[in-house]
């Protein structure tokens, strides 16, 4: 089974590479084996395998996806690849009565020393609109774990790769920039943390766009 998720996730890389011709950029920061939170624009179900697939090997490896389990849990093929190939960390999203809270999940997935892949809108940004507001996800599991960096990463046209309600992927170059790591800082209020975080996400899009 390992042999085969390890197969599966190269096949995975190098489609994902070649589909969208990304390479990555990292304008804020180098590549480098240090715990991360690799916080990211929400455009489509393919986003955090641009995110995961852009990473050297050695980093990709030691790098989990957070994703909802109402759509990655349905369908054995679906299963297999968050859990076998993507390791990813699944949370509920509807809060049933009884399930765990999404933040002490994250959390602690953490302890295990591996890096995250986080989308602090919540949800897919359908709008027109560049960047959603953030939830409060992003502050909560900082708190959890402050010593842990945040890294902003700004996707363009991935979206359009992948458009909401397809399952085709349609070829279109896209771009993937990783930003300067961030922390929270102590005492910090919620509000001014994630405006703060929104920003260097909305100004690493403003630095990386075409005029």
């Amino acid at each position: 089974m390992r042999m085969l998720a390890g197969s599966i996730a190269g096949l995975i890389t190098g489609f994902t590479r070649f589909l969208t011709g990304a390479k990555a950029r990292w304008i804020g920061c180098a590549p480098a084996a240090v715990q991360r939170i690799y916080f990211a624009n929400h455009a489509s179900h393919a986003d955090f395998v641009l995110i995961w697939a852009s990473l050297p090997r050695d980093l990709r490896v030691k790098t989990r996806p957070v994703a909802g389990a109402d759509y990655w849990d349905k369908g054995r093929f679906k299963r297999f690849i968050i859990h076998e190939v993507l390791r990813g960390v699944l949370i509920d999203r509807s809060r049933k009565p009884g399930a765990a809270d999404p933040i002490d999940t994250i959390v602690a997935s953490l302890d295990g020393g591996d890096s995250l892949i986080l989308f602090p809108e919540g949800t897919r940004n359908t709008t027109e609109e560049i960047l959603l507001p953030f939830k409060s996800g992003l502050f909560h599991v900082a708190s959890g774990r402050p010593e842990v960096e945040l890294v902003p990463v700004w996707m363009e046209n991935l979206g359009r790769v992948l458009p909401k309600g397809e399952t085709i992927p349609v070829p279109l170059l896209c771009s993937i920039n990783f930003g300067s790591p961030m922390r929270l800082t102590p005492g910090e209020a919620k509000a001014a943390f994630l405006e703060r975080t929104r920003r260097a996400l909305l100004d690493l899009a403003a630095s990386v766009r075409p005029v």
